[in-house]
């Protein structure tokens, strides 16, 4: 009898979520390392005991102290009671519900998914999943108009890339324009409204979508209500629109206001709260997809904004733009924001934290880079997962060359900077969510964090690396080329911890891809098993050649090499 076996699940996302109109996965959580089996039996709520279906669970992998079983489960009238069976032969079995772990089913008690209701927020915008991302720094990219991107948007297409996120473009006193001072104004600086238009028109006719990046947790100090509240003061009609400790309001030596950050005087934060201050937001926000076409919005420092603002913002601005995509910033776990109330996806920097140690810094091996894959993914439901922007770096932070020339074991460190710098490309390219690419990454920008990152795009061809140029786009043309790689789901293959290698499969019911990556120096030679038995030749899509399959695969990597076998 299993007694002390560490098992864990909750009857809510992202342990149990809907995966269709009548389609439950349910996700739990067993103790590694003991070889586990895991079968959850279902039925309707309302059936009698003894109609339940046994159904085996899918183990999806090692996540370090626990392993990962999934399941679809049907749910025809969208109720479903259900528990699990866990264990093996040699230690003997045990049952598992929502009064925990006993020997007698009765007494473990069943888990109830009262009902998968089927709004809207489980349907992500048609053009999502197949989107590559651009990240543009408007002050930094060409001529720091918006005019100067819509002149680069063909070299854009030529890259592959289907989505454009820019930084704030309204009118604010900075560079950064993260202090705004006219939410209905593009700064002069950039352009007009009608310059915006040609943007989004031009970009559209290209076949590429755009969003804008809005800031309403905080306003910049020369917006019209804080302005107010420093000429008028206590008396002013918008005091209560920021968070005043005391009046007269200063900014010197520290701001007697809530700021962004700490004790950013130029940054007062908003009350969301305040049902005029989310009029006018959510206004706001309506006003540049109606006015300017745009297709989304990323929501900056989203995680410091009142929840309900958010599922309000969401609720108005998708019931009349339906395949609007709404991407949080958040820099953390995000998984609150992501349960299909709010945000469609956020800004990865998990993922980018876990290949900064096994590219960048190679700290980390195959084995913890692969636990924490699957630990990440299992913090969020599938479509929050295919929503993520998957970024090596952004204007907020170190750019990922930079941070591989800085990291790396040995001497070697600097000469095998843009081998490591390629192979994270590869991964980023053929795992699961959204890639984003930081402007500039893709021709060998360097830079340290804020505001070194945020140098002039290179535009000389002879400063540019072209060789990891072209390859971005070889990859992104083969993700664009291969739906399995947009929107099949991901599963670990194996790893070499010894040898710095790890393998991985993306899979779909009508195909499949393995993946491997050689992080290390040496020359890799394996024979492995095949991730697929329906193929007798597999394809390496990056060389052309052809392998035997069978049962067997024989493979050879160079060193800081990859394979895609198909």
């Amino acid at each position: 009898m299993l007694t002390r076996l560490f098992v864990y699940h909750t009857a809510e996302d992202p342990f149990a979520f809907p995966a269709g109109p009548r389609l439950l996965k349910l996700r739990l959580f067993v103790q590694s390392g003991q070889n586990l089996s895991c079968t959850v039996v279902h039925a309707d709520r309302y059936d009698s005991p003894g109609h339940e279906l046994p159904q085996e669970m899918e183990r999806i992998g090692c996540a370090g102290a626990y392993d990962i079983h999934e399941a679809l489960v049907p749910a025809e009238t969208g109720k479903c009671r259900y528990l699990f069976h866990i264990g093996n032969p040699a230690g003997g079995y045990t049952w598992y519900g929502e009064r925990g772990i006993s020997e007698n089913r009765e007494q473990a008690g069943a888990f109830q998914y009262a009902y998968i209701h089927r709004p809207q927020a489980i349907a992500l915008p048609a053009w999502s999943s197949d989107a590559v991302v651009y990240e543009i720094y408007p002050e930094s990219y060409h001529q720091g108009t918006l005019q100067g991107i819509t002149d680069k948007l063909t070299y854009l297409q030529q890259l592959g890339v289907s989505a454009i996120y820019m930084t704030p473009i309204f009118e604010s006193p900075s560079g950064h324009k993260y202090n705004t001072s006219d939410y209905y104004k593009v700064d002069p600086g950039f352009g007009t409204l009608d310059d915006l238009k040609t943007l989004v028109g031009t970009a559209h006719r290209l076949g590429m979508k755009v969003l804008l990046d809005a800031v309403f947790n905080h306003s910049g100090d020369t917006f019209f209500a804080f302005r107010d509240v420093l000429e008028h003061g206590e008396a002013s009609r918008y005091k209560d629109w920021f968070f005043i400790h005391s009046f007269p309001v200063g900014g010197a030596p520290a701001p007697d206001y809530e700021t962004f950050a700490k004790a950013e005087a130029s940054m007062p934060k908003l009350n969301m709260d305040h049902p005029e201050v989310a009029d006018y937001m959510i206004d706001v926000a309506r006003y540049w997809v109606r006015e300017a076409g745009i297709d989304g919005w990323r929501l900056d420092v989203a995680n410091e904004v009142t929840p309900a603002f958010w599922t309000r913002l969401r609720r108005e601005l998708k019931a009349e733009f339906p395949d609007l995509l709404l991407i949080g910033e958040i820099m953390h776990a995000s998984g609150p924001w992501l349960r299909g109330d709010q945000f469609d996806g956020g800004m990865n920097y998990l993922l980018r934290d876990a290949m900064l140690e096994f590219f960048a810094a190679q700290s980390a091996g195959p084995a913890r880079f692969m636990e924490q894959l699957l630990h990440q993914e299992a913090l969020y439901n599938d479509q929050a997962n295919s929503a993520m922007f998957q970024l090596l770096g952004s204007h907020d932070t170190l750019r990922f060359l930079t941070a591989c020339k800085e990291g790396g074991r040995g001497w070697d460190r600097e000469a095998t900077a843009m081998s490591r710098m390629k192979l994270a490309v590869f991964f980023q390219m053929t795992y699961i969510g959204l890639p984003m690419i930081y402007y500039g990454d893709e021709v060998g920008m360097e830079g340290a964090t804020d505001p070194d990152c945020r140098r002039p795009m290179l535009w000389q061809e002879q400063n540019q690396h072209t060789g990891l140029l072209d390859w971005y786009k070889r990859l992104i043309s083969l993700r664009t080329e291969h739906e399995v790689l947009r929107r099949g789901a991901f599963r670990p293959w194996f790893t070499d911890e010894t040898r710095g290698v790890l393998g991985y499969v993306r899979r779909s019911e009508q195909d499949r891809m393995g993946l491997i990556i050689n992080n290390s120096p040496n020359r890799y030679h394996l024979e492995l098993t095949s991730f697929r038995s329906d193929k007798n030749v597999l394809t390496e899509l990056l060389s052309g050649l052809t392998l035997r399959s069978s049962s067997k695969i024989l493979v050879d990597i160079e060193p800081f090499g990859c394979l895609m076998l198909h």
